[in-house]
């Protein structure tokens, strides 16, 4: 695979410690909801194993559960999640993400031979395959030398009162309600997510985060 170009969706999150997390849903009109490439969240956190992080990236956001049973992920997108450990904003490590058939296939952490929008993915640094959860059914993951891998749909995490931040825009109200509606309550997105040891991440105590989807050429 050469050369993927960056297409949809870019979320960023910094790491300070333990635990941040950011979020966009559907951010552009031109982004169509359910869209392989399209980034709603990326997260974050300290793994159950306090030795781990574990980063999560969300994509195909406002997915109904009708729409969940066919959502797919794309054998033509590829996710990478992006590890600054120098605060110099360029990614020192990469994680990357790929379907193949029922399943998803994860290269690194390792540093990349290229930055920024293209990509190529280096298949000595593979670390391991799931097979890809259906809808409805128990989730599955696989590990492998020590990381932890999971990918299929899952219930969208995010909070956030849509029609009380339009009445806080348009003046008739003044703050939120607590506690607020879930505007994205049933609804469901494509979760990719794997754990990592900390001792691959270049041995700091803060990382800056970024997820992107890019497309094969």
């Amino acid at each position: 695979m050469k050369k993927p170009k960056m297409i949809l969706g870019l979320a960023f999150v910094a790491i300070a410690g333990l635990i941040l997390v950011a979020a966009d849903h559907i951010d552009a009109p031109a982004t169509m909801t359910g869209d392989s490439g399209d980034i709603t969240d990326v997260y974050a956190f300290q793994g159950q194993d306090t030795n781990n992080l574990v980063f999560a990236v969300n994509t195909q956001g406002l997915l109904s559960p009708n729409a969940t049973t066919t959502a797919k992920f794309s054998e033509n997108v590829l996710v990478e999640i992006n590890i600054d450990n120098n605060a110099d904003n360029v990614e020192d490590l990469v994680i990357q993400a790929i379907k193949r058939g029922d399943k998803m296939y994860f290269f690194g952490p390792y540093k990349p031979s290229a930055t920024g929008a293209s990509s190529t993915i280096s298949t000595s640094a593979a670390s391991g395959s799931v097979a890809i959860s259906a809808y409805g059914a128990t989730p599955v993951t696989s590990t492998n030398n020590g990381m932890k891998f999971f990918a299929g749909p899952r219930d969208d995490p995010f909070f956030f009162d849509l029609g009380q931040f339009k009445a806080i825009l348009g003046g008739t109200a003044t703050g939120f309600n607590n506690p607020g509606t879930d505007t994205f309550a049933g609804t469901n997105v494509m979760a990719i997510v794997v754990e990592v040891p900390k001792t691959m991440l270049g041995g700091t105590s803060s990382l800056n985060v970024w997820a992107e989807t890019k497309k094969k050429q």
